[in-house]
Order: structure tokens, then sequence, then C-alpha cells
């Protein structure tokens, strides 16, 4: 089983991937992370993300082990990753590497749930159950103020919220899969939700969707 879900960043996607893999026994997949490692290798390399060139080598030498370092939870990596994302070139050297995961998780699981911008439209069309989950851009800038609040790094809301903008703006107008809902998603809206509600309200949607399909 294949679930994917997209929508634009802050709207708890990360979090929500995480319970239902638990609850379905799937592996799980940041995409986001992938387009994160692009951006550090990139910005560590000296280069200019938005370089096409710069782009593209970093994310041919992205490993799965980049995943876990913990410099990609930076802002400026955030706003690599977004900058990284709108580079054909890019995309397109790490398709292959989401849709070997989503076609062959590890050994175990029963499927998988990747997480990101165009998995319902590009990565994995053929996706059982494909969410779009969004929330206001205000929803998204105070979690995401909070949890570097959290984290002891020091942040301004007002920044916050203009990256979020930006990063919005960057990822829906981008020629190169464009952040949109799939044609057949079921669109989750966290603004007035909770974790709990809205995994709960993910995990009922998902059953519905699957007990409706043919055998």
């Amino acid at each position: 089983m294949i679930i994917a879900l997209d929508g634009p960043a802050a709207a708890g996607k990360g979090t929500l991937a995480r319970r239902l893999a638990s609850k379905f026994n799937l592996a799980t997949l940041d995409t986001g992370g992938l387009y994160r490692a692009t951006g550090l290798r990139a910005l560590e390399s000296g280069g200019n993300p938005a370089d096409p060139a710069v782009a593209e080598a970093a994310a041919k030498a992205v490993r799965a082990d980049d995943m876990a370092n913990p410099a990609l939870r930076e802002e400026r990596v955030g706003a690599a990753a977004s900058i990284v994302a709108a580079i054909p070139e890019v995309r397109a050297a790490l398709l292959a590497f989401q849709r070997d995961f989503a076609h062959h998780p590890p050994a175990g699981f029963d499927g998988a749930v990747l997480d990101g911008r165009d998995i319902g439209t590009v990565v994995c069309p053929d996706a059982d159950v494909k969410l779009y989950v969004t929330a206001s851009a205000e929803a998204r800038a105070t979690r995401r103020f909070k949890e570097l609040q959290e984290k002891g790094v020091e942040s301004i809301y007002s920044r916050v919220l203009q990256d979020i903008e930006q990063r919005d703006a960057r990822d829906m107008a981008r020629e190169a899969a464009p952040l949109k809902p799939a044609d057949d998603a079921l669109e989750l809206d966290t603004t007035a939700l909770d974790a709990d509600a809205a995994f709960q309200t993910a995990a009922d949607l998902i059953a519905r969707k699957l007990s409706r399909q043919p055998c």
C-alpha cells in the first residue's frame, strides 16, 4: 500500500506520516528531507543553490545517511531546499530514489507513506490513497515559530510567516512539479486541528477510501 501526503510547509505532514505509518505498518520517507539534504550539500560546497549545475551535483550526491543530519532543520537549509526543489534536474535526480522506496519498501513493512509536495501528482500517481494536508499560513507559521522556540533557536514570528509565504509562492509557481493537490486527493485542513485530531481524521479518511477499493 502506498499513501501519498502532499501539502505546504508546516502543515503537519511529517508528524501525520509517522503516526499513519505506525498504524498501518508502513515505511516512511520524508521527501522534503531529500531536498533539504540537497540544499545543505549545495550550501556546504560553497556554491549557489539556485545554480542548476551546483544543485544537480548536490542531488546526485545525496545518500540515505544524509537524512539524519540535524542541520537539515535549520531555516537556511529550508530556504535552500525550496530553491533547489524548483530545478527540474534536481527533481529528476531524486525521482528514482523516491519511487524505488515507495514500490520496494524495507522488509517487514506492508507498504510506504511518503510526504512531500508532488507525491500524488508526480512521484506516485498510482498511490492507493492521496491526502492533501494544508492549513492557513498563519497557523503554519505559529507552529514553526513554536517549534523553533522549543529548540532554542532565536526567531521572529513575522519573519517565519514571511518565509512560509515565500516558500508557498515558490512551490506553487515553479514549472517543475508545482505544489497542488492531485485530482483524486482527499483534502485535510489542519488549521483548527491538533496533532491527535488530524491523525484521527486522516486515519478515518484512509480507512473509508480503502474500504471502497475493489479486493
